[in-house]
């Protein structure tokens, strides 16, 4: 079998395709045969070294969360799935290796894929499909929302929650972008270097993805009693979230019936597909250079 994996922390350039032993399932987990897997900016962040208090220094190291494949074998305890069922999920996050020919991960990292969703649309859906929904969770009807990065893949993702709960949505995005991110459902839609005060106390929940907004820019927008839930932490960032007011930090956790949920009802666009052979070029560049825009980068498996 072939996988994306690293030798050391670095730059796109400690990126390689490598042959490897998939290992066998173990007691409540299963073997999937990937036919395509998302990238997310997790997987840059883990191979730059980080996370390396999280993830060790023990090497190789595979690359890739998100997948969308084939049960291909089962271990003891598993109930839920058997082999032949096509599945999406996510890796276990400190290991990885969803970019590659085949992943073995616990039977509650994931779940049966809509057969209307092709594999490529499903394994956009987990990493993204979580955080978002896990963000919103308690918004509820009549309520309003600003999204800051209301395209990116939690943007996207949220804003699609929001409404079906019964929520208004404003958010920001690039300038050029604006008029997408209206056919969303979005409105109002500003540019990331908005004016606040034109904003003020309108929110019930200020939800900032890519965690750019200043702390005063966010606590601004609030109504009384509203919340500001950031996705992207920092040792100053965690403090703040402990002390008494209104910032949360939060990360995505896997919770299998949310999972299911988010398979059921999210759907998030694609802007490139390529085979494994081509993954490291197309890394570099989404990396390096925050392309392709609109979509998620999608890496399909031979026999896909």
């Amino acid at each position: 079998m072939k996988r994306l994996q690293y030798d050391r922390y670095g730059g796109p350039e400690v990126m390689r395709l490598a042959e490897f032993e998939p290992a066998r399932p173990g007691r409540d987990e299963v073997l999937v045969r990937v036919r395509a897997a998302a990238s997310n900016a997790v997987d840059w962040k883990m191979r730059n070294g980080e996370m390396k208090l999280l993830t060790g220094r023990s090497f190789p190291r595979a690359m890739g969360h998100d997948f969308a494949g084939v049960v291909e074998a089962v271990g003891a305890g598993v109930t839920r799935l058997k082999v032949g069922d096509a599945v999406l999920g996510g890796a276990r996050f400190r290991q990885a290796g969803a970019f590659a020919e085949m992943v073995t991960v616990p039977e509650k990292a994931v779940v049966l894929k809509p057969v209307d969703l092709s594999y490529e649309r499903a394994a956009v859906l987990p990493t993204v499909g979580l955080t978002a929904y896990q963000a919103v969770a308690e918004v509820r009807p009549g309520q309003a929302v600003f999204v800051n990065g209301c395209l990116g893949g939690v943007g996207r993702s949220a804003v699609q929650f929001i409404r079906a709960r019964g929520a208004s949505v404003a958010g920001s995005c690039r300038d050029t972008a604006t008029d997408e991110a209206r056919d969303l459902g979005v409105e109002p839609v500003v540019g990331f270097g908005f004016d606040p005060a034109a904003l003020a106390k309108r929110f019930d929940l200020v939800f900032d993805t890519p965690g750019m907004l200043s702390y005063a820019t966010a606590r601004s927008l609030l109504k009384p009693g509203g919340t500001i839930i950031d996705i992207v932490p920092t040792p100053a960032k965690m403090i703040r979230s402990v002390l008494p007011g209104p910032f949360r930090v939060m990360t995505g956790r896997l919770v299998t019936a949310h999972l299911e949920e988010v398979a059921r009802t999210l759907r998030l666009p694609i802007a490139r597909t390529v085979p494994l052979a081509e993954a490291i070029p197309a890394l570099t560049e989404l990396e390096r250079n925050q392309r392709p825009k609109g979509g998620k980068l999608v890496i399909t498996m031979a026999g896909s």
